[in-house]
């Protein structure tokens, strides 16, 4: 089957902006009838085994270049292969007994336990349960939110777009925050808002690892801002802690992520996560560079990318060799598009700093210096 080329509807993370492009594709397969001789099912075999062979053998590929996303592929599900057999659905709220009984629900309120301990939330006052995805998290804890009918969505313009997605979804006002360069919340600019609207409840989503930067919000400052702005009773708080939820419990001067603090909810996301080792560096895992030019080399290493900035994301998977890899071919690119004349370096300071963007204007200042 030959790749196609499609018309491709791209949105913004914040869904503001929308463009077309014309990109390549992985095939786009089509399904036949089944034959109805046994016969001729038979010989169909080697032809799915094929098939089967190829995408196996793409996934490998693509899984070699993989450094955008985070998620780690370092992990070993062998032991689970045993259960594939089984229809298993965990249908329904996981604390109400169901009458299906092919469910691992035993599994879940041990997770939830463990969370529940590391949060500091007693058993028998907390209810969740395990979603599909960091999407469906924040999904729900903002459907919580929604105790306060006439409240206000607050999330900063880094969030995750699932945030401005479900505000949609909900038909719920949100209101974009202003950040700083590295991604977290300007608190100044939150309480602005808030004070003009000071009559209607604040639904607050708090970051514990932005998608882009990693950037997490300070919650202390942020509750300290609701209470001073007269929201002492009006407000209530979901944290996005899909990034970074697992790990800042660990980490030691980290900010404290619990519910002995005035929050309704917390997100968190386990593939992020799976197969890390013990190791803890105290260095972050994103790292936030220019956006590559050559949208082939884009796509080639599947990164990230938001306006003028892209970024790798360092998960368990990720080796040394691989690593040098990217950076030889980044190098590459980068040299080849410096030879050319008409090239100007574009602007990033907004979006990792002044001292971090080579932009001609930025240059000037630091040699002026």
């Amino acid at each position: 089957m030959e790749a196609s080329k499609i018309s491709c509807l791209q949105v913004d993370e914040q869904l503001d902006s929308v463009q077309f492009s014309l990109t390549n594709v992985v095939e786009r397969y089509v399904i036949d009838e089944p034959p109805e001789d046994a016969q001729a099912v038979l010989k169909r075999q080697p032809s799915i085994d094929n098939l089967l062979g190829h995408f196996r053998q793409h996934l490998q590929e693509r899984s070699a270049h993989h450094l955008g996303h985070p998620l780690s592929q370092k992990l070993d599900v062998g032991p689970l292969a045993q259960f594939q057999h089984f229809h298993i659905n965990n249908i329904g709220d996981p604390f109400v007994e169901s009458n299906y009984g092919i469910h691992s629900r035993q599994f879940v309120y041990a997770v939830l336990d463990w969370f529940a301990h590391l949060w500091e939330i007693p058993k028998d006052q907390y209810w969740g349960y395990v979603t599909n995805g960091g999407s469906e998290g924040n999904y729900n804890g903002l459907l919580v939110g929604e105790l306060y009918p006439e409240g206000i969505i607050y999330a900063s313009r880094d969030s995750h777009y699932s945030i401005f997605k479900a505000a949609k979804m909900y038909r719920v006002q949100c209101i974009k925050i202003d950040t700083s360069f590295s991604g977290q919340m300007r608190y100044d600019h939150f309480r602005t808002k808030l004070l003009e609207n000071a009559r209607r409840p604040a639904i607050v989503n708090v970051n514990i690892g932005t998608t882009v930067k990693g950037a997490i919000d300070d919650l202390d400052e942020i509750i300290s801002t609701l209470e001073n702005c007269g929201f002492r009773d009006r407000f209530y708080i979901h944290c996005d802690g899909a990034l970074a939820g697992l790990m800042l419990p660990f980490i030691k001067q980290a900010p404290k992520l619990t519910f002995i603090k005035p929050i309704g909810s917390i997100s968190v996301s386990g593939h992020k996560k799976i197969g890390i080792s013990a190791f803890m560096n105290s260095k972050r895992t994103i790292v936030v560079f220019e956006r590559p030019k050559d949208e082939v080399f884009v796509q080639k290493w599947q990164l990230a990318c938001a306006g003028n900035i892209a970024h790798v994301v360092v998960m368990p998977h990720v080796s040394f060799e691989m690593l040098g890899i990217f950076v030889e071919e980044l190098a590459e690119k980068r040299y080849a598009l410096l030879q050319d004349k008409e090239f100007s370096i574009p602007c990033v300071a907004m979006d990792i700093g002044q001292e971090n963007c080579l932009c001609k204007l930025h240059e000037n200042i630091r040699s002026s210096l």
